[in-house]
């Protein structure tokens, strides 16, 4: 039986190791304007953060690993804002992607700058891609919006994440219209 001062110290200590993450985090984010990020060492990013070594050893095993969780992070937080949006669509997600990704910008145009941008497409296809036990015409047809998608936001991210995510949402369905045209 868990007594009530363990459940209190356990929340306690997760709520701590949010709390360094994020830290973490937002230091890496300003260092990876700064230099390249294999010019960030451990003890800068734990010093610029605030926190001591071992707290970034107990929550990360590489500084890449401190991108690829704020990636799967925010990536979950999207999935759930949109579950939550009155009247969500199809139509309605991708201005939606966008503008959460113009949301947090500054993360993402750390990640691309850091030429680490393969960890945003990891995340992509965690949540939408295949599973070993999906049917191959699923698993083909989740691989290619996986990628698609991450296709799209490479090559606006590239070109400096100038349009929003109603442009985007707009740019997307001609092209799917055009696509459609010319296979008819």
């Amino acid at each position: 039986m868990i007594q009530h001062s363990e459940v209190c110290f356990t929340v306690k200590n997760e709520e701590k190791n949010g709390y360094v993450c994020r830290c973490i985090t937002r230091a890496m984010i300003e260092m990876i304007g700064e230099k390249p990020l294999a010019q960030i060492s451990i003890s800068e990013l734990t010093a610029r953060a605030g926190v001591g070594r071992v707290s970034f050893y107990r929550n990360f095993g590489s500084r890449e690993d401190v991108l690829r969780r704020e990636s799967d992070r925010l990536l979950r937080e999207w999935g759930r804002r949109f579950e939550e949006m009155p009247g969500a669509s199809l139509e309605k997600m991708f201005p939606h992607l966008f503008d959460f990704f113009l949301e947090n910008r500054a993360f993402y145009q750390a990640v691309w700058d850091a030429g680490l941008s393969h960890i945003v497409m990891e995340s992509i296809v965690a949540v939408i891609g295949p599973r070993e036990e999906t049917d191959p015409a699923t698993a083909f047809g989740k691989a290619f919006w996986a990628h698609g998608i991450f296709g799209w936001i490479n090559e606006w991210v590239r070109r400096g994440m100038k349009e929003d995510g109603r442009m985007m949402g707009g740019m997307l369905g001609e092209w799917g219209k055009t696509v459609s045209a010319e296979h008819t």
